[in-house]
């Protein structure tokens, strides 16, 4: 599987574009803040056509972005719970940090709702790009956090590690360590849910790559990281 990520201008949020190989469609993963002229090289690098655009949460950090990518023919996914964020999105924003960031871009924030929008439940499959993907919604971040699973993993990453599938992880599982939970929409007990009944199911042969910071695999995790010890599946 094709894979490129990037990190967005703000947050450092990863972006992702997986496709079967060059010159097939593609689907864009989490399209942050300022990605667009990286977006547009890597598609044009590797002669991809966007199919879908997925979303793994509706906060701002993870979704600016997703409106002038999407243009009017590509539809956004996300969870059903999380899509009231994609329709005033700046309202959901705090102004002070709405302010740093328009300070750092020099430009005044600006939202549209994307055009064609599909809703998400847990346990869907996605048949997009070529991909297969599954939707698990793991809440605790945002109410409508969700994960998604592939079963290719990155071109060249089984040389380097023992996995035989993705788990594209938003801000459920980062590398040592999970999404925040004291934001609007977050639930600390839902999080532990997630962790227990999503996450440590999942086998020890997945990649994670996760919206922020380094990619990493589930068995690494299950072994080192302390949100994980302690919760039995």
């Amino acid at each position: 599987m094709l894979t490129v990520a990037f990190p967005a201008a703000a947050f450092d949020t990863n972006c992702y574009v997986l496709a079967p190989a060059a010159g097939e469609e593609c689907v864009i993963v989490d399209p942050g803040i300022g990605v667009e002229e990286t977006l547009r090289e890597v598609l044009a690098q590797h002669r991809l056509r966007p199919a879908a655009v997925l979303l793994t949460h509706g906060h701002v950090d993870h979704v600016y972005s997703v409106t002038p990518v999407c243009g009017a023919d590509t539809a956004a996914y996300i969870h059903g719970d999380d899509r009231y964020r994609l329709k005033d999105l700046l309202s959901n924003v705090a102004p002070g940090l709405l302010g740093m960031l328009e300070q750092q871009f020099g430009q005044r924030a600006t939202w549209t709702e994307p055009t064609n929008v599909v809703e998400v439940t847990d346990r869907a499959t996605l048949d997009l790009a070529g991909l297969g993907f599954e939707v698990l919604h793991a809440p605790g971040h945002t109410e409508g956090s969700v994960m998604f699973t592939v079963d290719e993993v990155p071109d060249g990453i089984a040389d380097q590690v023992d996995v035989d599938r993705t788990l594209l992880s938003g801000d459920v599982l980062f590398a040592g360590s999970i999404g925040r939970t004291d934001l609007p929409g977050g639930d600390p007990a839902a999080m532990d849910r997630s962790l227990r009944e999503v996450v440590l199911p999942l086998p020890d042969s997945t990649l994670v790559l996760p919206g922020h910071y380094q990619a990493t695999t589930m068995d690494r995790e299950r072994a080192t990281n302390p949100y994980l010890q302690g919760l039995a599946p």
